[in-house]
């Protein structure tokens, strides 16, 4: 689907599946950031969006693409900085799981919802998380470790940085970070670090039913019937502080006497302002970094706990990659918001609901579509749908006969029942038939943490 909202903007793509709507209100957001454009200079060269497109809450459509050039829009990437996607792999059957899937699920409870479990680290550990990410973080942990850390195989955390996209390490400065992270001396017990969040964010236990690309597959250390561990979390408060001062920041450095964009879209412009378009992006960097560690410490915790309960288990790391970020790529800066990076022979990780399968993939490094892929199957439904009538539902038509949500708040299964999404299949063919991406592997839920 193409269009063009004013004469002078770029035309809008979106990458649709026949069968699905078209949400008039994803539409409008969409032409919005297609004519966001600075009055001294800057504007957008290319929109488009993936399958998963609908509309989001702070007026931006969930699976646009933008690329920007003289100009940033902090509100296009928002305050969920670095969402993102991680999967690790390992050994162990579905029955050798299930055999002790009770004692596990209670441990990790225990870290996700009870707040048992250790991350706490050094002044300096912080400001280097903030300022380098994980390979920062990395450095500054192999020097003191603390924690539950304590526990972990540093030398294979070491090993898997290049798994990591941009290897999990971004040019931010802890003048971005809160002030109370990064303290100049003594210790720092975050409660946001190693947390799932809320909203469409969990850790999910998958098995890999179906491998396509077995050449890629065995390079990546993934076979069928191993199990697979997905995580889906971001910066947390760290992006809300952070989004939410360049929101208003960018309204409050717009010209004086000139009318406010009726969008509330307020670009940065590098003619007028170049400091201010420096400053947004290192600050987007380090928030971004702390959601790269925020991803590794859930991952750690979980396999810490899977060599408790299930022995000596290496549970690899595929790999972990953003949404939600803008990177130096095209004409400018190429602004993702849900969506994800998929360079050709990237890994890109596109989940389903806690009851539908979820993919892993290979990017093609399609220009046409700025490099990109959707980061889900996409909502269907609004959570605030799903409270008003989800209880009214039976189990089958929530799509949740057979999921097993562990979570402490029964409205968080409900409101993020399979029935909540569109179906993944469409999405997934639509972007392989466009060229955007292959499959390499189909992986199966067995039981998924909502916080």
């Amino acid at each position: 689907m193409r269009w063009a909202d004013s004469p002078d903007a770029p035309i809008a793509e979106v990458l649709l599946p026949e069968s699905f709507p078209v949400e008039a209100k994803a539409l409008k957001q969409l032409a919005n950031l297609a004519t966001a454009k600075h009055p001294a200079g800057g504007h957008v060269c290319r929109v488009c969006a993936t399958p998963d497109f609908h509309p989001g809450d702070a007026g931006v459509a969930i699976g646009s693409v933008l690329e920007t050039s003289g100009q940033v829009i902090p509100a296009a990437v928002g305050s969920d900085i670095n969402c993102g996607m991680r999967l690790h792999v390992a050994d162990l059957s579905v029955g050798q799981f299930l055999a002790q899937r009770d004692r596990f699920v209670e441990l990790m409870k225990g870290d996700f919802f009870f707040g048992k479990r250790d991350v706490t680290m050094t002044a300096q550990t912080m400001q280097a998380l903030f300022q380098n990410g994980a390979i920062g973080w990395l450095d500054a942990i192999l020097d003191r470790p603390t924690g539950s850390i304590v526990q972990s195989d540093l030398n294979q955390l070491a090993r898997e940085i290049d798994r990591i996209f941009l290897n999990g390490s971004m040019t931010g400065h802890i003048r971005w970070a809160p002030e109370e992270l990064v303290p100049k001396l003594g210790l720092v017990r975050d409660g946001g670090l190693a947390t799932i969040g809320g909203g469409n964010h969990f850790v999910e236990v998958q098995w890999i039913e179906q491998v396509e690309n077995r050449t890629l597959a065995y390079q990546w250390g993934v076979r069928e019937g191993q199990l697979a561990f997905m995580i889906h979390s971001g910066s947390r408060n760290v992006g809300k502080y952070i989004g939410g001062m360049w929101r208003d920041r960018a309204q409050a450095l717009w010209i004086d006497g000139v009318k406010y964009p009726d969008s509330r879209l307020f670009p940065l412009s590098l003619a007028i302002h170049p400091e201010a378009v420096t400053d947004y992006l290192q600050a987007e960097a380090t928030a971004a970094n702390y959601a790269f560690v925020n991803r590794l410490l859930l991952a750690e915790l979980l396999r810490l706990r899977l060599r408790q309960v299930y022995g000596d288990v290496e549970a690899p790391l595929v790999y972990d990659l953003p949404h939600n970020i803008t990177l130096p790529e095209g004409q400018g800066w190429v602004t993702r918001k849900g969506a994800c990076p998929a360079h050709l022979g990237q890994p890109v990780i596109i989940p389903g609901s806690m009851g539908a399968p979820s993919y892993l993939l290979a990017g093609l490094g399609n220009p046409d579509w700025c490099c990109s892929a959707s980061h889900g199957s996409g909502r269907l439904r609004s959570r605030f749908d799903l409270n008003r009538k989800g209880n009214q539902e039976s189990e089958d038509e929530l799509g949740l006969t057979g999921v097993d949500c562990i979570t402490l708040r029964q409205e968080r299964r409900i409101e993020e029942a399979p029935a909540a999404y569109k179906p993944i299949t469409p999405v997934i063919e639509a972007q392989v038939q466009a060229g955007l991406v292959e499959v390499v592997a189909l992986m199966r839920p067995i039981l998924t943490f909502k916080a």
